[in-house]
């Protein structure tokens, strides 16, 4: 699996794209803003879009939206409980004092348990309320796609609206504990780590 991380914007969201090496199949997962620095990482590897994928509705993680759907048509996919915020991107960010357009509504909602194939791989969908209510991660053999629920040594805030800590909690430990220890987890901002360290290290969860 071709695996791309770029961060983009001014809150530095990590956007990945994922691509079939047989069949240049991909997926963007978080396209959070610099739309035209996507498109050419893109072009670069001579990939296809098929789905672009919202891990939660927070405007830094989907505030290329428009213009990623606009050039590649792809399915715009996003969990129901999120999908309401999508039509609100410029009033969030403009609570932080920045800019971003509104995204086109969902054109497929994700639910626990879910699965997007592109090319010979498949991603598993898993509800992982508690930063947002419609949080989720994107899991496929030996890698976890976490958003904004787990990062390295930390989890994601729970103040902002539908957040809920004890949500969180639960997510990560019910949901993601239970994958194996050297699961890669790429995070919506900052570095990797592994499931593995998570349980061992992070204060959070201990």
């Amino acid at each position: 699996m071709i695996i791309k991380k770029l961060e983009v914007g001014p809150i530095m969201a990590n956007c990945f794209i994922l691509g079939c090496e047989r069949t240049k199949e991909s997926v963007v997962i978080d396209p959070g803003d610099d739309g035209d620095q996507i498109l050419m990482a893109l072009a670069k590897e001579a990939l296809k879009v098929k789905y672009l994928i919202n891990t939660h509705g927070h405007f830094d993680h989907v505030g290329a939206n428009k213009k990623m759907k606009e050039v590649t048509q792809a399915t715009l996919a996003i969990h129901p409980d999120d999908e309401p915020m999508l039509m609100e991107l410029s009033k969030s960010a403009s609570m932080f004092g920045l800019s971003a357009e509104n995204s086109p509504p969902a054109d497929l909602l994700l639910n626990h348990g879910d699965q997007v194939s592109f090319g010979d791989i498949t991603l598993e969908v898993i509800h992982t309320p508690g930063h947002s209510r419609g949080g989720i991660c994107l899991y496929t053999k030996g890698y976890l796609f976490a958003g904004d629920t787990l990062f390295k040594s930390s989890i994601g805030r729970t103040d902002l609206p539908g957040g809920d800590f004890d949500s969180l909690i639960a997510s990560i430990k019910t949901k993601l504990f239970r994958l194996p220890d050297d699961t890669i987890v790429y995070t919506g901002h900052g570095p990797e780590t592994t499931i593995g360290d998570e349980k061992r290290m992070n204060p959070f969860l201990r």
